[in-house]
């Protein structure tokens, strides 16, 4: 109980200095109010990121290790965290403005439905899937690898989803070679959406709440 409460004071940490460093890089955000959502996706992108860059993907023990490994890096270098973190989120909010489109009232009406009936199609087979955290992980690590630091819980749930939604008749939840046929082809999605320019998160702002899809 000790262990967790010191885990969630780290991540505490992370949010408080996150929300600086917002601030810092762009005054006209509102992180503690409309653009709350920023700063939960910018946390969630950089305990992402530094599972990948310090090869914590795929342990059990993962989200101890990194609160340990923040806390050690913050002790040991302040300056140089705080300067790491600096150009992180610099780098992050340029990529939040590329990637980030917002769509008001019926605009791309179309595509919204379309996509929203795939990710719908898919609930069922999501909420069965195996090791699916599991699965989560590798694919975040992949889009992480190839350059993807925004978005990356949003955009891998929901590679996963359009996946399963596209395969919904073919897809058999029980059978590990199927299972492994999505994620391989999650992640040439991955590798290939890294690679692109442009939006790739759509936010439908309706009566003063996110929701997501890719």
């Amino acid at each position: 109980m000790e262990k967790a409460s010191e885990s969630e004071l780290d991540m505490n940490f992370v949010e408080i200095i996150l929300t600086e460093k917002l601030k810092e890089a762009d005054p006209a955000l509102d992180i503690l109010g409309s653009d709350r959502k920023v700063l939960q996706v910018a946390c969630q992108d950089f305990t992402n990121y530094l599972k990948t860059h310090w090869k914590l993907v795929g342990k059990e023990s993962n989200n101890w290790e990194l609160a340990d490994k923040i806390e050690q890096f913050f002790k040991e270098n302040p300056t140089e965290f705080e300067t790491y973190l600096t150009i992180w989120t610099g780098i992050w909010l340029k990529k939040w403005k590329e990637r980030v489109k917002l769509l008001i009232g019926n605009q791309n009406l179309n595509k919204w439905n379309k996509l929203s009936k795939t990710l719908t199609d898919a609930e069922p087979l999501w909420r069965k899937l195996t090791h699916k955290q599991e699965i989560m992980e590798i694919v975040v690590a992949t889009l992480v690898k190839n350059g993807e630091i925004c978005g990356t819980e949003i955009l891998a749930e929901n590679i996963l989803k359009m996946e399963l939604g596209e395969k919904k008749n073919q897809f058999m939840i029980n059978e590990k070679e199927q299972t492994l046929t999505i994620l391989n082809n999650a992640l040439r999605k991955a590798r290939d959406m890294a690679q692109s320019k442009g939006p790739l998160i759509f936010v439908k702002i309706d009566k003063g709440y996110y929701n997501s899809v890719n």
